[in-house]
């Protein structure tokens, strides 16, 4: 008797299903992937209950007859290959022939569709991967109903999160779909409720828009590059316009999103000693490349590929970022050094203690034997990010403005800034993702704990009415991102999450590198920061200031 059996079809379908079919949204991902395909202008999807129970994707693209729709759901049946050849010039979005019958093999699929200017189409029905049904039926384009996902294998059904969370996972999918194909229509439904609505785009730049708003927007820096077999437009951060987390990096090969580390690597090493070693840039990479120079054919997921020359890529996204970045400095590099005449933070300041004598650029020479108590009047000199002004120890003290700035917000939002809110006359309206969007409305009571109070303006859009006071002038819409990603990660800090919330809105409301403080800012700021619990360290733990005694300079000299 042998041991060895050849495994059943509907088997096989279900293993499939494991390597596609992780949850709702690689289903919802493998059904776009088919519309666009098809040469779709415009997609609706409609989801209910997180996509557990319901997943429905109508497009108005080209269509099946009834022998190719009856063709699609069976195992490895594809139009977009033919031959071994083609897996090495793979021009579509989809190609395996897995997606559709793994789907079928684990829910309840009912397939509608119709060749254009078709009179009538085909409606499909299958269960579990069985036929049960084929009908004639009013169609234009395709639509697919998923129902009851894994409904006949439940130990994979209760590997699935809360609705919630498998709702965050499709906004996210349809968003990176949508970002790479502008000139598609994407709507999606959630319970009957529309929550995306993006019309045609002109191309990405446009598109980011509609996703982020004018504001995102204006702090990317773009670029348009090309080598023989290969187009990038970029779209990344200028150099004051960085998050504490990766949420917002996008990288798309041939309008498919892929994750590749090497690239991700030569994003940061362009932003070589101008990223803050705890922050992340912002990118969205639109790279087209000769499909005969890229392996597409190396994840069931199409989520990585295999480069042929990886070194050349790595090269060729460095090289321009680095332009890029370069080009997005000299201006404040320009400005730098000529300081605006208000805040002269290069002069001397009159009215120094008795002895002193003003240094070059302004900074104050020290006496061994002169010990004096800090004055506002004081010279002080920038040093990039730092200043450095006379202690009243008989040293130097090297401020890092924007640690410092961080720690005096940091406590004032734990201390309950919200009773000094500050009334916008005009309310700000901030575009966000779909899933930032649905956990800050969802949140309200939350945010509104440190001074905002937001309200649901629809179409991924919240209406600002009141911002702590002290963070007017900061990037609302990126603090309020930041706010959302604190609430959607998983919370391991032995902290509450309450801290890690006010640590992340401290860090965007924080006076920045380029911000020239004068003399009387750094006297308040000097004041405020002596007044909280732990003045010597930000909230990330960074130092915010660093004190040399005249025994620390002596030995710094070699002087006995």
């Amino acid at each position: 008797m042998p041991r060895i059996t050849i495994l059943p079809t509907d088997l096989c379908n279900k293993i499939a299903a494991g390597e596609v079919v992780e949850r709702p949204a690689a289903v919802v991902k493998e059904l776009l992937e088919n519309s666009l395909d098809a040469g779709s202008t415009a997609i609706t999807v409609e989801v209910s209950h997180g996509g557990k129970r319901r997943i429905r994707v109508s497009d108005n693209g080209s269509g099946m007859d009834r022998d190719d729709a009856l063709l699609c759901l069976k195992r490895h049946a594809t139009s977009k290959i033919k031959e071994f050849d083609d897996l090495f010039n793979i021009s579509t979005l989809g190609f395996r022939g897995e997606a559709l019958p793994s789907i079928a093999s684990v829910s309840k699929i009912k397939l509608i569709t119709a060749p254009k200017g078709a009179g009538a189409g085909v409606s499909v029905e299958l269960e579990g991967g069985e036929l049960k049904g084929i009908t004639e039926a009013p169609a234009s384009g395709t639509s697919l109903e998923i129902r009851d996902l894994f409904f006949n294998t439940p130990a994979r059904k209760k590997f699935l999160k809360s609705d919630n969370t498998e709702l965050f996972h499709i906004v996210d999918t349809i968003t990176k779909e949508a970002l790479s194909h502008p000139e598609t229509a994407f709507s999606l439904f959630v319970d009957e409720a529309e929550t995306i609505s993006l019309a045609r785009a002109s191309g990405f730049r446009e598109r980011i828009m509609q996703v982020y708003g004018d504001e995102f927007l204006g702090g990317l820096i773009e670029s348009n590059v090309g080598m023989e077999g290969l187009l990038m437009q970029a779209f990344c951060s200028d150099s004051a316009n960085f998050r504490r987390t990766k949420s917002h990096q996008f990288l798309f090969l041939n309008k498919r999103p892929i994750k590749d580390q090497s690239v991700a690597h030569a994003v940061y090493k362009a932003y070589e000693g101008i990223l803050p070693s705890d922050r992340h840039p912002i990118y969205f990479l639109f790279m087209q490349i000769d499909p005969h120079k890229v392996d597409f054919n190396v994840h069931p997921a199409k989520k990585e590929v295999r480069f042929e020359d990886k070194e050349t890529i790595y090269r060729f996204v460095v090289s321009h970022l680095r332009d890029a970045v370069k080009d997005d400095r000299t201006e404040y590099i320009r400005e730098f050094k000529q300081p605006d005449s208000a805040a002269e933070p290069c002069s001397p300041a009159e009215g120094g203690p008795p002895g002193y004598q003003p240094g070059p650029f302004g900074m104050s020479l020290v006496s061994e034997n002169l010990e004096f108590s800090y004055r506002a009047s004081l010279p002080h000199i920038y040093l990039g990010d730092t200043f450095v002004a006379v202690s009243g120890k008989g040293g130097l003290t090297i401020l890092d403005h924007h640690a410092a700035h961080e720690r005096v917000l940091f406590e004032k939002l734990l201390k309950g800034m919200e009773s000094r809110s500050v009334q916008l006359l005009f309310p700000k309206q901030v575009r966000l993702t779909g899933k930032e969007y649905r956990v800050l409305v969802g949140s309200r009571d939350v945010v509104g704990t440190f001074g905002f109070e937001i309200d649901d303006f629809g179409e991924n859009t919240v209406i600002v009415r009141t911002l702590p006071e002290g963070v007017e002038d900061a990037d609302v819409a990126g603090i309020l991102s930041d706010i959302a990603a604190g609430l959607l990660d998983e919370h391991k800090s032995p902290k509450p999450l309450r801290h890690d919330i006010a640590a992340r809105i401290a860090c965007h409301s924080s006076v920045r590198g380029k911000k020239i403080l004068s003399q009387d800012e750094i006297s308040r700021l000097l004041e405020d920061l002596e007044k909280t619990e732990h003045p010597d360290q930000c909230p990330h733990g960074r130092p915010t200031r660093i004190f040399y005694t005249l025994h620390d300079l002596n030995r710094l000299f070699r002087r006995k």
